[in-house]
């Protein structure tokens, strides 16, 4: 075999694998530039800045929401967060809406010893599982974190920053249906940046 053919056959695995890659179900739930497929709850400040989604408390200092205007259902989600001010958010799975009151499961964002990558369930049975307390140092304040959530049925694991935080199964959460959200939480004074939001339906 030529030189000229051995480049051609590593070409074409290259390109086969990059779109194996490309293909393996992650879509963006954010495009970097407005709020395209997400509905706002409430008087909340939600914007977008530099290409990143910002969640900040307005002069009411209620409780906001965020959702996406389709539900999901089974899925992996994958997104990086960057606490303000107090910090205090959450991302929200198999979610609906009346204003802005919630029904469904929170994955929390809060500030430090405050059990981000806990789960709650909000109108309902309150938390389901908090983190353990020796897993408190693994969120960075001020810093971009990495949040994982994987929905499955009623199977939910979390991940902060590569460490797995909670995996639980509840037959309460395998009957849900609806959207993801993100939240800010009322008292004001908050403000959380948002980027690289993707997920992949299972």
């Amino acid at each position: 075999m030529n030189m000229k053919n051995v480049i051609f056959l590593l070409l074409v695995t290259f390109l086969s694998t990059s779109a194996f890659a490309g293909g393996s179900g992650w879509k963006s739930l954010f495009n970097g530039k407005n709020l395209d497929g997400w509905k706002i709850h409430g008087t909340e400040k939600w914007y977008v800045e530099d290409g990143l989604l910002v969640c900040e408390s307005g002069p009411d200092g209620e409780y906001g929401y965020l959702s996406t205007t389709k539900n999901y259902d089974d899925f992996e989600l994958k997104v990086e967060f960057l606490q303000e001010a107090n910090g205090n958010s959450g991302i929200f799975f198999r979610s609906t809406f009346e204003g802005t009151k919630v029904a469904g499961w929170q994955v929390e964002v809060a500030p430090p010893n405050h059990d981000t990558g806990g789960i709650y369930e909000s109108y309902g049975r309150g938390w389901l599982v908090q983190i353990p307390d020796e897993k408190e140092n693994i969120l960075k304040m001020g810093e971009w974190n990495t949040m994982k959530i994987r929905v499955q049925g009623g199977h939910v694991t979390t991940w902060l920053n590569g460490k797995q935080m909670v995996d639980i199964n509840d037959e309460k959460i395998a009957q849900g249906k609806g959207a993801i959200a993100l939240q800010i939480h009322s008292g004001g004074g908050i403000k959380v940046k948002w980027r690289k939001m993707k997920v992949k339906e299972l």
